[in-house]
């Protein structure tokens, strides 16, 4: 553990890592505001202290909280996938300045995503922001298994590249 602590890429994944996680959660809190400032609740229980009539008018889906909603939902599709990949090539030895921009442009992506959702800026803002970490992703995917294939001693890695490869051009055609 020592010795991932010193390794510079361990530590920027480690601080970016840390950085989109923390504002995926945040989104909870997030949904919370926007619930309670909107007079929407999802649950009973969330309005069981209301007049019945009171009730009825408090639960309700509102525009506003199902966009943040959904933006929280967008974060678990991608930051945990991200974080999962990253940690993985983060292992897999890149050059730091390789890693730094992946890591920045992920991050970077993330936060400007949820300005352009929340803020409902106009497309393609959202849509950019959202291929750009995706596309970030894919690189750190490639190059871990790239790299896997390229220090394999086991026929394993080898067989695996080969059958998503084959999986991959007959889905294809």
């Amino acid at each position: 553990m020592e010795k991932l602590m010193e390794n510079d890429v361990f530590m920027a994944f480690s601080t970016y890592a840390a950085i989109v996680i923390l504002k995926m959660m945040l989104m909870a809190p997030m949904t919370a505001y926007y619930r309670l400032t909107r007079g929407a609740f999802a649950n009973d229980e969330d309005v069981s202290r209301k007049p019945a009539e009171e009730r009825k008018k408090l639960l309700r889906a509102h525009p506003d909280v199902e966009r943040v909603r959904r933006c929280h939902q967008n974060d678990l599709e991608n930051i945990i996938p991200f974080v999962v990949i990253g940690l993985l090539y983060a292992l897999s030895g890149p050059e730091l300045s390789t890693a730094l921009l992946h890591f920045r442009l992920f991050t970077g992506s993330r936060i400007f995503h949820t300005i352009a959702y929340v803020g409902a800026l106009p497309q393609p803002s959202r849509g950019l922001s959202w291929m750009l970490g995706m596309l970030v992703t894919f690189s750190m995917a490639y190059r871990v298994l790239h790299n896997l294939r390229l220090n394999s001693t086991h026929s394993y890695h080898t067989d695996l590249w080969t059958c998503l490869f084959t999986v991959t051009v007959q889905k294809t055609r």
